[in-house]
């Protein structure tokens, strides 16, 4: 099956008690135009959870796209091939955060902990490629992306979780620890195994990414990327449940603003995310979407 335009795309934010955003999406619509086989381009969709300070998450969004194009340009598009690229393309951009670390002056950032270097600092990174025939996913954190396929949620990602077995293993036999401190945290401090940055807990946090590419069919309604912000408190299911009321027009109504809530019910972590969808265009999107959005879901919808 062949899809010959860019989904329509939404997104929004919610910041949670932090004083700055520390998430970011970043959106390319036909960021890479190939060949004869890719007319309208590929399409490129990210989400960044930072965390630490804010200059790792911004590096990635202005930087994360032009690494993948680069990448891409320079090999086939086979499976092989597409993970080499994004692997490489992550690889990248953790070096370009990890070496700007070790050159600025702490007088000059904001960083949660001042080390000597602004090393402590780092971003979740879940990128999605939609091609006219394929969904590329690399993840590298806890952000996660849940494609709706025909009312079912599909994963496409996991996510890098400290405690999750082969996570840990890998952890242990690099020589570090895994230590509980509310929830499973790298050497007490950071509740994922792998992000960009992070260059004080090197080489127990990695930026490898993990690569997953899935055929689309017609039975594909929407794809959503986001952050922990959002699936700490939302299901996969219900997430899709509710991008689908949105999506045929039975959204409804937004919820109290999650800045008065708690850690238990989505209050002090932001959030954003993404989806896509194959269904036809009904109206306006943010007339259907108010409960979604304020959650920090975009939707993508072909047009």
């Amino acid at each position: 099956m062949m899809f010959n335009q860019c989904p329509k795309y939404g997104m929004a934010f919610v910041c949670g008690w932090r004083r700055d955003m520390e998430d970011a999406v970043a959106i390319h619509p036909s960021f890479c135009r190939r060949d004869s086989l890719f007319p309208s381009g590929l399409h490129f969709f990210g989400v960044y959870d930072g965390h630490g300070c804010s200059h790792v998450v911004k590096s990635c969004k202005e930087q994360m796209h032009q690494l993948v194009k680069e990448e891409l340009e320079n090999r086939e598009t086979s499976t092989t091939k597409w993970k080499e690229a994004m692997e490489l393309s992550f690889s990248r951009m953790d070096k370009e955060v990890s070496e700007w670390s070790t050159s600025v002056s702490t007088t000059s950032c904001r960083c949660e902990l001042q080390t000597s270097q602004c090393d402590a600092v780092g971003s979740t990174a879940v990128v999605a490629i939609v091609t006219l025939d394929k969904i590329i996913i690399a993840n590298c954190g806890d952000s996660r992306v849940v494609l709706n396929r025909g009312g079912k949620a599909v994963p496409l990602s996991n996510d890098h979780k400290p405690d999750r077995p082969d996570e840990l293993n890998w952890i242990q036999e690099a020589g570090g620890r895994v230590i509980y401190w509310d929830r499973a945290r790298v050497l007490g401090v950071l509740a994922m195994s792998r992000a960009i940055g992070d260059s004080h807990l090197k080489p127990y946090v990695v930026s490898e990414p993990e690569v997953t590419i899935t055929e689309r069919t017609e039975e594909d309604e929407c794809l959503i990327l986001a952050s922990d912000g959002l699936w700490d408190v939302v299901s996969n299911d219900t997430a899709c449940s509710i991008a689908q009321m949105c999506i045929d027009g039975q959204a409804p109504s937004p919820p109290p603003s999650p800045r008065s809530g708690s850690r238990s019910n989505g209050g002090d972590d932001d959030m954003n995310v993404g989806v896509t969808s194959e269904t036809s265009d009904k109206s306006c999107l943010k007339k259907k979407c108010n409960f979604t959005l304020n959650k920090g879901i975009f939707i993508l919808k072909k047009k």
